[in-house]
Formats: C-alpha cells, sequence, structure tokens
C-alpha cells in the first residue's frame, strides 16, 4: 500500500497577516517541501537557497483558487507541482490514448 506523502511548503519570502501579526505565510516563489528532510521535492538545498520553512502551510494552500495562503505567491516551482500535484488553469489532464492502434 502506497504512503501519501503530505508536502509542506519552503518559499522564497514571507509575510504576516495583519489581523493579528502572528501567522507567517509564503511569498514570491514556493517550492514544495517534504518536512524531515533539507531539500525541496526539485532537489533545492533549503539552507544554500535561502529558502523559509512552512511545516503549517500546506502545498494545496499555495494555489489561488484554494483561498488559503496564496496571496502573495508569485511563482509556483513546476517541477514541484509535476512532484506534489498540480491544479490550476496549467494543470494538464491524465494522459489518454484517444485512437490506439490495432
Amino acid at each position: 500500500m502506497a504512503r501519501v506523502r503530505q508536502y509542506a511548503v519552503a518559499a522564497s519570502g514571507q509575510w504576516t497577516v495583519e489581523d493579528d501579526g502572528r501567522r507567517r505565510l509564503p511569498s514570491g516563489e514556493v517550492h514544495a517541501w517534504e518536512p524531515g528532510m533539507n531539500q525541496t521535492v526539485c532537489g533545492l538545498s533549503l539552507s544554500r537557497s535561502q529558502l523559509i520553512r512552512f511545516s503549517h502551510v500546506t502545498w494545496l494552500d499555495t494555489f489561488p483558487e484554494s483561498g488559503g495562503a496564496a496571496d502573495r505567491v508569485r511563482r509556483q516551482c513546476p517541477r514541484c507541482a509535476s512532484v506534489a500535484g498540480r491544479r490550476g488553469s496549467d494543470a494538464r489532464p491524465r494522459w489518454h490514448r484517444t485512437n490506439p492502434r490495432p
């Protein structure tokens, strides 16, 4: 039985919500990150790339239609999106053969 992976977010910047001032959210370019690892899903080192970890924000919350933490996200890493899941306007349906050869 396959294990379902839960991806968190690592981002190039951060901002705080003005309402309470304590909640940090990602901004800039976001990458999928598996907690406990020292690199993103696409292979970037967190420390060398100076990415900030957001273990409380899930990868799916970075999509604009989710209404989650996507207010100031400018770009999602396409390599991370191909592994962690892609939803949105650039999402393509799964590959399907329409006219198989006999």
